[in-house]
């Protein structure tokens, strides 16, 4: 699925060092959760009809321990990431749950000492070990590309904590956000 072009911002971001981050944020999400977004904003570990269908199928296959884990709010400074992870949200939301969803984009605004507390996600690490990275990596190959940049090198095990933000575009915030930070972008 290609990025809606209302959505493409990688040209005004993106330079020889990455992406350049400034007071707004992106999330990207299912169609599904908007309107409980708009009401209680984001919540760590907020996609709670999937965590609950993640308990019931480790119930399932017998797994009665299973424990669901707080994930901080994921956040990107570009819309066209954020874009890239909602697809994400709406291909795992669509395995577990039934329903039209289609991917969706938050703007995040946050007052400046809260801004202050988005972290890279240097824990991105291991996901970008999986296929689900590798993903990811060729989706962001793709961006730098066409923004005739190469792919950066980055050694996922040594890399500086902001290169995980500057140059892959991964951030989180490890609270909830009010729904006063947030707008849905819808062109």
């Amino acid at each position: 699925m290609t990025t809606p072009a209302f959505l493409k911002d990688a040209k005004e971001l993106l330079t020889e060092q990455g992406f350049t981050t400034g007071n707004t944020w992106y999330h990207g999400t299912s169609s599904a959760l908007v309107e409980s977004i708009n009401e209680l904003g984001l919540k760590r570990s907020g996609d709670t009809d999937l965590n609950e269908a993640a308990k019931n199928t480790m119930a399932t296959i017998g797994n009665n321990n299973y424990a669901e884990t707080t994930e901080p709010v994921f956040l990107s400074q570009s819309k066209e990431l954020a874009y890239y992870w909602a697809q994400q949200t709406v291909r795992n939301r669509g395995v577990r749950i039934e329903g039209d969803q289609q991917p969706v984009v938050f703007t995040v605004e946050l007052p400046e000492a809260l801004n202050a507390k988005v972290k890279p996600d240097v824990g991105a690490a291991s996901l970008l070990l999986l296929q689900e990275g590798e993903n990811y990596m060729a989706f962001l190959a793709g961006i730098y590309q066409e923004n005739g940049f190469d792919l950066p090198e980055i050694d996922l095990m040594k890399a500086d904590r902001m290169e995980y933000l500057n140059k892959l575009g991964m951030a989180y915030f490890d609270a909830d956000i009010d729904a006063s930070n947030l707008k849905l972008i819808t062109e």
